[in-house]
């Protein structure tokens, strides 16, 4: 995916009200960006740190701004959690996704009970519900989900073990917008009833995907998969943060 105008530079003031953050720009100009990311942001806030946003020409806006990405550790970490929706869509629609790249057909935002996921695929064989979300807490040599407790996505991994039950195809897509770690795991810590659920889910037969994505002001794109890990840890260290 590639943004379609250059994204503004500036460095983060502070993230407040959990959707709202200060920016100060390169002119000196301070703005309010809208923050879509309703986590913690553990590991991906620091106030001082370079940061690209979007300009939003849309007069009902009342933010200006959408903020994109920030520069932890000298690389870009990915902040809106919109993006990897469009990502995984787009390489779904194009095949580019190996074990997700025989569907002809790709929608997005389709409804299952009383759940709406990111994607549907299908073909003349089967069909296929896909969740994505987005993962940016860095803890080690792992990214951990979620950073926050995730009643909504409790909710999706058990009505995807009925999109399995009733025949069709279940994933769970975890979109990692940051290149400084090499394995997928679960934030035990953070939110237990989601890691069991998720560990249930698979156990019924629901997929997980984990992708790397590299995160650019030019754009963001998927550009490997993870191994995934979802035991818990025997060393606690690997909660510190």
């Amino acid at each position: 995916m590639q943004f379609l105008k250059p994204l503004v530079h500036g460095k983060l003031i502070k993230r407040y009200k959990r959707f709202l953050a200060d920016v100060e720009l390169d002119n000196g100009e301070i703005v309010v960006a809208h923050c879509t990311n309703s986590g913690s942001m553990k590991t991906c806030i620091e106030e001082g740190a370079e940061v690209y946003l979007t300009h939003v020409d849309d007069p009902k806006r009342k933010t200006k701004y959408t903020w994109e990405m920030i520069k932890i550790n000298a690389d870009w970490v990915g902040v809106n959690t919109g993006i990897p929706n469009v990502i995984v869509y787009e390489a779904i629609r194009d095949r580019q996704i190996e074990g997700l790249n025989t569907y002809t057909e790709a929608k997005r935002e389709v409804k299952f009970e009383d759940s709406r996921f990111d994607v549907f695929a299908k073909n003349e064989q089967e069909a296929c519900f896909i969740e994505v979300k987005n993962v940016s807490m860095k803890v080690g040599e792992y990214v951990r989900f979620p950073d926050a407790v995730t009643t909504r996505g409790k909710k999706h991994l058990e009505t995807l073990i009925r999109v399995k039950e009733s025949g069709m195809r279940a994933v769970m897509f975890y979109v990692i917008q940051r290149s400084d770690i090499s394995v997928f795991g679960l934030a035990y810590d953070i939110d237990l009833a989601y890691a069991e659920t998720l560990k249930k889910a698979v156990a019924s037969g629901v997929e997980v995907f984990a992708y790397q994505a590299e995160v650019k002001p030019e754009g963001i794109t998927l550009v490997k998969q993870l191994p995934v890990d979802l035991n818990f840890p025997s060393d606690k260290g690997l909660f510190d943060i």
